[in-house]
């Protein structure tokens, strides 16, 4: 299969590239830019997201995800540099993908906690990267900026599913 970076983002303006990749100055004057686009994406998620069911969730990040492969990818083009720190985009569309299944792992304990939780195991699993994770990093362009937060995202949302399932036979 091959990668390659989508073609309609070219003709964007830069400006309008670079505040969408950083979610304006969420990515470009807070620290840990990384940390506040998963905190953004966790106000996404919520707002946007937590009705919605499996299927629901994935036909919309699937559409999110293509647009930051865009976006991201040629914010790196942009910039000069290959997945930059203030490129955050990712991080927001991913964020929903850990809580796939949502009314399936509430219940037992607060909505509240679930979120924290998968805040925490997502900003773990996209720091550390482990598994396939960082060799997804390496596809080109767009696709590994937003292909590795993806997969800590189904990480992160296999394992609230196994701690819910632990939790319930307890």
């Amino acid at each position: 299969m091959r990668f390659e970076q989508p073609g309609w983002t070219r003709s964007m303006p830069t400006p309008t590239i670079l505040g969408w990749a950083t979610l304006g100055p969420i990515g470009r004057r807070l620290p840990a830019p990384g940390t506040w686009g998963s905190v953004a994406g966790l106000v996404y998620f919520y707002l946007g997201f937590q009705w919605m069911g499996v299927i629901g969730n994935l036909m919309a990040s699937a559409a999110g995800a293509y647009l930051a492969v865009g976006i991201c990818g040629e914010a790196e083009v942009r910039l000069g540099r290959h997945d930059p720190g203030e490129v955050i985009l990712d991080e927001f569309v991913a964020m929903p993908l850990c809580f796939l299944g949502w009314q399936w792992i509430v219940g037992p304990v607060p909505g509240w906690v679930v979120m924290l939780a998968g805040f925490a195991l997502f900003r773990l699993y996209d720091i550390w990267k482990p598994w396939v994770i960082n060799s997804l990093q390496g596809l080109p362009g767009g696709w590994g900026v937003v292909f590795d937060d993806t997969a800590a995202a189904l990480a992160t949302c296999a394992s609230l599913h196994l701690a819910h399932a632990i939790w319930a036979a307890v």
